[in-house]
This record gives structure tokens, sequence and C-alpha cells, in this order.
């Protein structure tokens, strides 16, 4: 049994390359592997940013929270159990303004979290979410990997590291908004059908 957290974040739903690819990539798993799969899609069920007051509840005992702060304190307890729950995340991640969607930052803002997810020593930040697959599908209306342009890759690749997760793996589909773009897409799904994980 594999467990397979999908987390989209694309204002474009059905419409949208990256969940089209990622839906792609999931039929191909699971038809090769008893997959359990939980999906989160941010753009339907958003998360708000995060504040001080929601924070500050991480640093009382679950026994010492009264109602508002164990209400608080679950939006991120919640999301970190179903991370802690799978081995694979496949993380269907369109490009907006040259960065990640806000809706993603408040999800990682409350899944990287000091104490949970990485604990902070002497020699540096180490993570806690070992032996963790990550697949990044990245859909972008230009081309960028590869460039300064591109920040998502490197944005990505430094948060999974810090909760410890080493195997990350890009598929990125450039270009969506240029001509050619039909033959971007065949070559990002020919990717999906190579991949083995």
């Amino acid at each position: 049994m594999s467990n397979i957290l999908v987390v989209k974040s694309s204002l474009n739903g059905e419409q949208s390359q990256s969940n089209q690819l990622t839906q792609r990539l999931v039929e191909q798993l699971a038809a090769t592997d008893n997959v359990k799969l939980v999906a989160r899609d941010l753009a339907q069920d958003s998360l708000a940013h995060l504040t001080q007051a929601e924070m500050a509840t991480w640093m009382i005992a679950p026994n010492e929270r009264n109602a508002e702060q164990t209400k608080l304190a679950n939006i991120s307890d919640n999301l970190i159990e179903e991370v802690k729950a799978s081995d694979t995340f496949i993380i269907a991640m369109p490009m907006y303004n040259f960065g990640i969607p806000s809706t993603v930052k408040a999800w990682v803002d409350r899944v990287a979290r000091a104490g949970v997810t990485f604990n902070y020593t002497e020699n540096g930040p180490v993570g806690l979410l070992n032996e963790k697959k990550v697949i990044v599908v990245a859909a972008r209306g230009g081309m960028y990997a590869g460039t300064e342009k591109d920040s998502q890759t490197q944005y990505l690749t430094d948060l999974f590291n810090l909760v410890g997760i080493e195997d990350i793996r890009f598929i990125y589909a450039e270009g969506l908004n240029m001509p050619g773009s039909e033959e971007r897409i065949l070559a990002a799904q020919k990717q999906i059908d190579n991949l083995a994980i």
C-alpha cells in the first residue's frame, strides 16, 4: 500500500494543465500499485494566511488550550498528520507571477513547523520527514526552468529538504501560453509515463 498526498492549487480547476498532468500521474501510479489517495485542493478549500494568534497556539500544550485555541491549532496539526501519513507527495504547481500560489505558501507555513516536522540543532535544521518522496508537476505559461526566473524549483527543493525529504523530482510543462504548447504538453505526458518511483 502506497499513501499518496496530492496537493493542487490552480485557480483553473479541471482546465488546469498542472491538475490534468497530475491526474495522469496519479492514474499511472494507481495502475501499478495499491494506492491510498488523499487530495487537497487549496484553490477550492483555501487556507487563510497564517496569523500570530494561530501560530501562538502551537506553543500551548494541547491539554491547556481553550476551545478557540484548539480550533486554530488543529489547522496545522491536521495538515501535518496528512503529511506524516503519506509516502509520496504530488504537488500540482502552477506558476503565478514567477512564484508559487499564495495558497501553497499558507499550506507550507503550517506544514514546515519547528519541533514537529524539523528541529533546529547547533548544526542547523534537521528534518523529521525522512524516507518520503515528492513529485512536483510544474506548469508554466513561459519558459523558466534552469533560469534565474524559476524561483519555484529552488524554493520547493529547500522547503522539502528542510523537513528531511531528499527525493524530489520535477516534471516541467512550460511555454503553455506560447506557440508549440501542444508539443510541450505531450513531452510532459511522456515524462510522466516514463516515471519510475
